[in-house]
This record gives structure tokens, C-alpha cells and sequence, in this order.
């Protein structure tokens, strides 16, 4: 039986523990944590006064100008500015040491901030100027699984960066927080500015979920980071410091995770119910296409409106079954068609005319416009240029002219061109010449109607 080598084995057990140590010196944050700083950094910030109420006012109305305009270069610039993350991060850190006298503070200034951002915005889209429905506008009024990925990102990336104590950190933290914090406050003036209960809701219901998820990551982080709890020496009073904080903290992570999972449902019902209209698509029926009003989470339906042929009862009993399967048993199908075409037909074939009209009125032009073109250049004959050609071609030929006459054989009358060539009868073989002319200038002038004469006078004996 053979034995394993020992330098083998120390050098494997070697390069383990060396990317093992890699690894962990890789994604390690405990190194470099200031703990009294950080907490320190935090407090400050969570004032809402003075020239942070200023910052905070100007920078919501650059963001709003830029959801009006649909600029996202502005919206960040107004990000690069705002100081909303200090409340924010004061409730996770409260919560984390159990402190309760600035759980309170950043309640009071988080408030103030949120009285502050959405007043504003209020103000600005109150202008009529102002409130077109823009694209930027619209997506804060629908939150799904990418804000809420947008909102524990920015959260863990703010918290750990402050944690490093580094002023150029902070700063890019506090733009990321601002990305999920700003757009939705803003919207929601609008919403109350155009008096929209929907877009209001939804964007404030936003900003919830981002709020709860970025206190709920600072919160984690300081407890991976072993922040040390507050300690007084009232123990009835430190139990319930404590018993506030676990509370708060637990209502908040069941919050959390009670949103994330009716986001994720209502996600998963939308494609359902997308997969289903898709079906019936490819089916070969034709649906008025009205995308988000063609299925209802809260109301539990998927509607189709089918225009042209009438739908078979089994293949509605087919996309019945096939909900079922999916796990839409609870979501009525509601089909609507229109059983008389008869005003469709009528539509499509007036179309159909006038369609046909233009397309022969068109027609009628172009080919009128092309006889004019041949009209011109038959009146157009380049008498000169024809001359000087015929005249190197042919060296016996002393004259041409060019004319035209008109032809009437009691039916109908024609005109063709006619062109007379005078040669030097002195030269033999000048009547092959005029030959190849003749058939030269045929091919020249490409006319339907041409002449060619011989004009070369006689001599008498």
C-alpha cells in the first residue's frame, strides 16, 4: 500500500489556506471599521434644519425639473446634492445600538424631510406648465422587484462605505441612497399637484419600501460590525430600549418581507397572464392590444378583447385549464368579442377603395408624366451634335438638315421626322455610306416615326 507524500500534502493544505485567506481578506469589512466615527458621522446628518433644509428644497426641485423633462442627467445631478440619507440611516443605527433618543430625532427629521421634498414638488407641479405625464414620471408610480433590489443595494453600499469614515465614500453612498429615495418623493407631489390618488400612492408606497429596506441594511451591517448596544444603568430601562428596539426592528423586517413577497406574486402573476395572451395570439386570434388593462392582480382577471372571428368555446375552455396548471385558479377569464363584423368589413373596404383610388390616380400620373418626357425629348433633337457626329463617321457627306411632317391617310394623322443627307456623288461607294447612315441615325434618334432621304442632286448629261 502506498503512502502519500507529506510535502504533497502541506503544499495542497498550503494553497488552501492561502486562498482561503484571500477570500477573506477579499470581502472582509470589519478591517477599517470606525465605529465612533461612523456613529458620530450618522448623528450629524440626521438634522433636517438649516442649510440641509435649503439643499434638500433645491435639490428636490432640480429632480422634478428633470422627471418633467424625462432627463436622467439631471435627476442625478440633483442626487449629487441631497442630503436625504441622514434620517434614514439614523433609524437603522437607533434600532442596532438601541437608541432610543435618536430612534426619536430621526423620526421627527425624517418626517420633516418628507413634509419638506414632497411640499415642494407640490409646488412645482401645481404649475400646469409642468404636469405632462413623462416616462420618468409614470415608472415611480409602479414599484416591482428592481426598486427593492435598488433600495438594498444602495442601503449596504452606503452603510459600509460610511463605516469606513472616508468623506469621498460617503458621498458616493449618499448618491445611491438618494437614487431610490428622491424620483419617489418627488412623484408623490406630483400625484397630490395633479390630484392623482394612484400615482400619489404608488410612488409614496415606494419611497416606504425603500426606506424600510435601506434602515433594515444599515441595521444588519452595524450588527455583522458588532456595534455595541447602548447600556444605561436603569435596567428596567435598558429592557426596554431593548425590547422597543427588537420590536421596531421586527416590524420592520416583517414589513419588509411581507412587501418583497406581494411584489414578487404580483411579478409572477404578470407573466403568467402576459404567457396566457400570448397563447391566445398565436392561436390565431387578433386582441385589441391594451398591455398593463389586459390583466388585474387585484382584481384577479386577464380580459381579452377579441376582434373578427369568433372564439371556440374549447379553446376558452383549453386557456381555462391551462391557468389552472399555471396556479390561476382564482383569476377569472373574461373574453369580449363582437359577434357583428359587419361595421369592420365596412370600414376596411372603404379603406380598401380608397386605397385603390390613389393607387390608379398615381398611376395615371406617372404615366402621363412619362409621355410628357418622351414628348420633350422627341421636340428636343440635337441637330448640331448629330451633324458633327454623322460628319466624322461619314467623310463623303457634305450637308444635313432635320424637319418635320405630318402624315394623314384619312384615318388618322402622324408625325415623323424626317432628315434629307446631301453627299459628294463624286465618290463611288457613297450610296454604301448613306446605307450605314441611314441605319446609324435610326438607331441614334430611337424614334417610332423616322426618315431618312437622300438629297444629293442629279447631274444632267
Amino acid at each position: 500500500m502506498t503512502q502519500s507524500d507529506p510535502k504533497k500534502a502541506d503544499k495542497t493544505n498550503e494553497q488552501y489556506f492561502s486562498l482561503k485567506n484571500y477570500l477573506r481578506d477579499l470581502f472582509d469589512i470589519s478591517t477599517g471599521t470606525n465605529k465612533a466615527g461612523t456613529i458620530k458621522d450618522i448623528k450629524d446628518g440626521i438634522s433636517m434644519k438649516g442649510h440641509n433644509a435649503w439643499i434638500l428644497i433645491f435639490s428636490i426641485l432640480i429632480a422634478s425639473v428633470g422627471l418633467n423633462v424625462s432627463s436622467t442627467a439631471v435627476v442625478i445631478g440633483a442626487m449629487l446634492i441631497s442630503p436625504l440619507m441622514g434620517p434614514i440611516l439614523g433609524l437603522g443605527m437607533s434600532i442596532a445600538i438601541n437608541d432610543v433618543y435618536t430612534l426619536r430625532r430621526s423620526l421627527v427629521n425624517l418626517g420633516t424631510m418628507v413634509a419638506i421634498s414632497i411640499i415642494t414638488s407640490f409646488l412645482f407641479f401645481s404649475i400646469p406648465l409642468f404636469q405632462e405625464e413623462t416616462p420618468e414620471i409614470l415608472a415611480r408610480t409602479a414599484p416591482d422587484l428592481r426598486d427593492v433590489l435598488i433600495a438594498i443595494s444602495g442601503g449596504l453600499a452606503l452603510i459600509v462605505a460610511i463605516s469606513r469614515r472616508s468623506e469621498l465614500t460617503n458621498t458616493i453612498a449618499g448618491v445611491a441612497i438618494a437614487t431610490a429615495l428622491m424620483p419617489p418623493l418627488c412623484t408623490a407631489g406630483y400625484g397630490l399637484a395633479v390630484r392623482n390618488l394612484h400615482y400619489f400612492g404608488g410612488a409614496f408606497f415606494l419611497f416606504i419600501i425603500n426606506s424600510t429596506f435601506i434602515a433594515l441594511a444599515t441595521f444588519v451591517i452595524l450588527k455583522f460590525l458588532n456595534f455595541r448596544p447602548l447600556r444605561h444603568d436603569d435596567s428596567a430601562r435598558n429592557s426596554n430600549i431593548a425590547r422597543v428596539a427588537t420590536f421596531v426592528a421586527l416590524m420592520v423586517f416583517i414589513g419588509s418581507i411581507y412587501e418583497f413577497y406581494q411584489l414578487v406574486r404580483e411579478k409572477q402573476f404578470q407573466q403568467k397572464a402576459i404567457s396566457i395572451i400570448n397563447d391566445v395570439k398565436d392561436d390565431g386570434y387578433s386582441l385589441i392590444d391594451m398591455k398593463e388593462d389586459n390583466y388585474s392582480y387585484k382584481n384577479k382577471t386577464i380580459t381579452l378583447t377579441v376582434f373578427g372571428q369568433s372564439v371556440d368555446p374549447e379553446d376558452i375552455k383549453r386557456w381555462q385549464q391551462k391557468m389552472d396548471k399555471m396556479g390561476l385558479k382564482e383569476t377569472r377569464l373574461i373574453v369580449h368579442q363582437n359577434s357583428d363584423d359587419s361595421e369592420l368589413i365596412s370600414e376596411v373596404e372603404e379603406i380598401r377603395k380608397a386605397y385603390n383610388t390613389q393607387f390608379e390616380l398615381i398611376r395615371t400620373k406617372d404615366e402621363a408624366l412619362k409621355a410628357l418626357e418622351k414628348q420633350i425629348a422627341y421636340n428636343n433633337i440635337p441637330l448640331k451634335q448629330i451633324a458633327d457626329e454623322a460628319r466624322i463617321n461619314y467623310s463623303h457627306l457634305e450637308g444635313v438638315s432635320f424637319a418635320r411632317e405630318f402624315k394623314y391617310n384619312y384615318k388618322t394623322i402622324d408625325t415623323v421626322v424626317v432628315i434629307s443627307s446631301v453627299w459628294d456623288k463624286e465618290n463611288k461607294d457613297y450610296q454604301e455610306q448613306f446605307d450605314k447612315f441611314k441605319t446609324w441615325v435610326v438607331k441614334r434618334l430611337d424614334y417610332k416615326s423616322i426618315e431618312v432621304k437622300d438629297d444629293t442632286p442629279t447631274t444632267s448629261d
